[in-house]
């Protein structure tokens, strides 16, 4: 519904508005579909503390597209599935919506060829254990058998814990898993839960256990199982570097960032990101303005991302004030080189 079809006096449904200022209009967000409804308990508060990357946060600049996808995510208890070319700012919107709804500290999982499942939910250290168990026999002390001591939540474990507002979730570069990862994502998404294999084994199956994260004391585990309450907002990015299942696909919210399609738009980006180059009238030096066109055209000859345009307005910003203007832009080049092989070189050396 558009603005101007909106009743008067009705709230906007968008919990997330991309707005970078803190609110709790997560608060309102409705029940879940009933087939998203998940009862794990007892309900944990949010713990305290920003997103974690406040710079990220607070200079993302999302675009319609993105902010309508979040809100479809949250209101439908979904994973959201980014992509986009390097630079288009897939992780940082995880940051902006964790800072803006007042979510705490992003959860970070970092994925490699090597990345299992397991080391998103888990880690269990039994050698630890064993050797604390028999240093304690050698000096003649009762064995204390405290499974939480060696037992340590992964990123996707503490998103999963029952809390009472959704935690973020960063699934970094998941198209660079290994084959199975997203069929067992899929899997754990889909229920919302699961087992911690070395405490449902036990006869006393239920242990105050380790976080991911720091701003977390520990929580109990009954029964060897973790059900979330709220379920989590995963931001899941990819380079495009390879295709998911249709099972996956469709199990998602998907949204596609796309790169800044006119100078103005980078030039608001540079203004988000670099206050201090700008200047307190807001106006941009003519060497920046320079770069900014250049990267904007050098962008049609290949692959190019925006952090390399921040960094080269940052270096060049700093060596103005001794080289030549001339100087200077090739100092930018050599900052923003082409990202794909098939891309014109920029030097003969």
């Amino acid at each position: 519904m558009s603005e101007a079809h909106r009743p008067a006096g009705a709230p906007n449904w968008q919990i997330y508005q991309g707005s970078r200022r803190p609110h709790d209009g997560v608060d309102r967000l409705p029940e879940p579909p009933p087939w998203r409804t998940f009862t794990g308990g007892p309900p944990l508060r949010t713990p305290p503390g920003d997103s974690g990357n406040p710079h990220a946060a607070a200079s993302y600049r999302p675009g319609a597209a993105a902010v309508r996808q979040v809100n479809a995510a949250l209101y439908l208890r979904r994973p959201l599935l980014v992509t986009g070319a390097p630079g288009t700012g897939k992780s940082s919107l995880a940051y902006a919506v964790a800072h803006e709804l007042g979510l705490g500290k992003v959860l970070h999982w970092p994925i490699t060829s090597r990345v299992t499942l397991r080391d998103g939910l888990y880690e269990y250290d039994p050698l630890t254990r064993l050797y604390g168990a028999e240093r304690a026999r050698g000096g003649g002390k009762p064995g204390v058998d405290d499974i939480g001591d060696y037992l340590r939540l992964g990123p996707l474990g503490t998103a999963l814990l029952p809390f009472e507002k959704p935690r973020v979730l960063l699934v970094d570069e998941i198209d660079k898993s290994d084959f199975d990862l997203p069929n067992d994502l899929l899997t754990i998404f889909e229920k919302g839960s699961y087992e911690v294999v070395e405490l449902a084994r036990r006869a006393a199956p239920t242990a105050k256990v380790m976080t991911a994260d720091s701003t977390t004391d520990r929580v109990e585990i009954r029964e060897g199982t973790v059900t979330c309450r709220a379920f989590p907002l995963v931001v899941m990015t990819s380079n495009g570097e390879r295709e998911f299942p249709p099972a996956f696909l469709r199990r998602c919210v998907t949204v596609n960032l796309k790169q800044p399609a006119t100078v103005e738009e980078l030039t608001a980006i540079v203004r988000e990101h670099l206050g201090g180059v700008v200047g307190q009238d807001g106006e941009l030096p003519d060497g920046v303005r320079k770069i900014i066109k250049r990267f904007f055209e050098r962008r049609s000859s290949g692959l190019l991302a925006n952090d390399q345009l921040l960094n080269a307005i940052y270096m060049c910003h700093h060596a103005s004030f001794s080289e030549q203007p001339e100087s200077v832009l090739e100092l930018a080049d050599q900052v923003m080189p082409f990202l794909s092989s098939d891309a014109p070189r920029d030097h003969d050396d």
